[in-house]
């Protein structure tokens, strides 16, 4: 009778490890929360800095009292010191696709069921203008 090993959790991966020890960075940091973000959203791929950087801009217009904010070394938005949305690069974890993320602080309840990311290839106007409100919904 043939005996099967049983495959065994091996912890987190190198990524989730990497994205832990950022987030303990961040809580520890002194560096304007700004400047870091830039930093943050600088140092990304092409594609993904263009998204970032228009995120960015939309989401500061669209919501002024959002300030920017890194969260597990990506960037993100909050209101009054908590997390709101943020943005995860696709190479972050090596997706397909980048990510437009909201907290549970954000106020999109829509009865039992709603969606808290979003994949994102490129932005267009439309996207742009959803984008826009829901960072408006998103802190109510």
């Amino acid at each position: 009778m043939a005996t099967t090993k049983k495959k065994s959790y091996g912890g987190f991966t190198k990524a989730e490890q990497d994205a832990m020890k950022e987030h303990a960075k961040d809580l520890k940091s002194t560096e304007d929360p700004g400047a870091a973000q830039a930093a943050k959203i600088a140092a990304m791929a092409d594609a993904d800095r263009e998204i970032a950087e228009r995120l960015n801009e939309l989401i500061l217009e669209a919501a002024p009292e959002l300030s920017p904010k890194l969260w597990y070394g990506m960037p993100g938005w909050a209101l009054n010191g908590k997390l709101i949305c943020f943005f995860q690069d696709a190479a972050k974890f090596k997706y397909r696709y980048a990510t437009l993320g909201f907290s549970d602080k954000a106020r999109l309840d829509d009865g039992d069921l709603w969606p808290t990311s979003y994949a994102l290839t490129r932005l267009t106007p439309a996207l742009e203008k959803q984008i826009v409100a829901l960072v408006k919904k998103a802190i109510g």
